[in-house]
């Protein structure tokens, strides 16, 4: 049974720093594209950045361009999301998704959240003023 666990909630002040980790385990093969959506209250999920099996794609909201950055250890499974320069309006809650692919898909990255099949539990970001 594939999981997948999150790490690296936490409460910062607007212009500080998270990185927020997402580790797979359970897979039969280890071909999977990854991704980070975010929930605030009374909001739809939205989409902030994800990352193809092979690594060397990735794709970011506008909203996160060039203070988010997604990474790959593919020898841990695990994905990261580095957050610089937080603001207030990234509070929410941070879900990490995988979704298998193949190796016609090595390089594409998905960006609706209705193409991931797995999901982690969600860990809260507050930023402050």
């Amino acid at each position: 049974q594939v999981q997948v666990v999150q790490s690296g909630a936490g409460s910062v002040q607007a212009g500080g720093s998270l990185r927020l980790s997402c580790t797979v385990s359970g897979r039969t093969r280890n071909s999977y594209a990854a991704g980070w959506f975010r929930q605030a209250p009374g909001k739809d999920r939205e989409f902030v950045a994800a990352i193809s099996w092979s690594g060397r794609s990735t794709g970011y909201a506008d909203s996160v361009k060039g203070r988010f950055t997604i990474s790959r250890d593919s020898a841990k499974n695990t994905d990261y999301l580095q957050m610089n320069s937080l603001k207030p309006e990234d509070t929410a809650v941070y879900y990490c998704a995988s979704k298998n692919t193949g190796p016609f898909s090595r390089d594409s990255y998905y960006s609706g959240w209705v193409e991931y099949t797995y999901w982690g539990q969600g860990t809260q970001v507050t930023v402050s003023s």
